[in-house]
């Protein structure tokens, strides 16, 4: 599946480790949520990792050998699932439901769009320059690129940016925001 081909809008923010992804993320979120958006987020991690925590019912049903290990309950799913190999962003999104946006974080090799967060303090220069999916910057500092630029406090502008990209449409905010 393609950049074209999916229903969804996924944008994937990329930099150094350091460079403020999660940071910027935990700001971003509740801007998007704040104007009526369903988000959901992908952390992409090339190592293993488990997130049951050993001796769990779900643990130990994935160490009997299920596929797949789904804990559920009234306000929460969490779910644990083998894979055959590393999903791009597009295949993991039909496990998204009622979601009007996918911020991942990761996924630098992928045909999706990025935004690049950028600090000269962790990576000399910016690492997705030559990108054809790359469509904005983060970044305090200038940088000599024919892209939108935000400043890392300029989170309502990435926002709007965001919506406008994908053409969303944000539902009416909530009351007492």
């Amino acid at each position: 599946m393609s950049l074209k081909d999916s229903p969804l809008p996924m944008v994937s923010f990329i930099g150094s480790s350091g460079s403020g992804k999660t940071t910027l993320l935990e700001k971003l979120i509740p801007e998007l949520t704040g104007r009526g958006l369903k988000v959901g987020t992908i952390k992409h991690h090339i190592h293993d990792f488990d997130m049951d925590r050993k001796g769990k019912d779900s643990w130990r049903h994935k160490q009997a050998g299920a596929s797949i290990s789904m804990i559920s309950s009234p306000n929460r799913i969490g779910m644990v699932m083998d894979v055959d190999h590393d999903y791009n962003p597009y295949e993991l999104a039909p496990l998204f439901c009622n979601i009007d946006i996918v911020l991942s974080e990761g996924y630098k090799y992928k045909d999706v769009p990025k935004i690049e967060v950028y600090r000269p303090e962790t990576h000399k220069d910016i690492l997705l320059k030559d990108d054809k999916n790359l469509v904005a910057l983060v970044s305090d500092v200038p940088v000599d690129l024919d892209l939108p630029r935000f400043l890392t406090r300029d989170i309502k502008e990435l926002a709007d940016f965001l919506i406008d990209y994908f053409e969303l449409i944000p539902a009416a905010p909530a009351l007492n925001r």
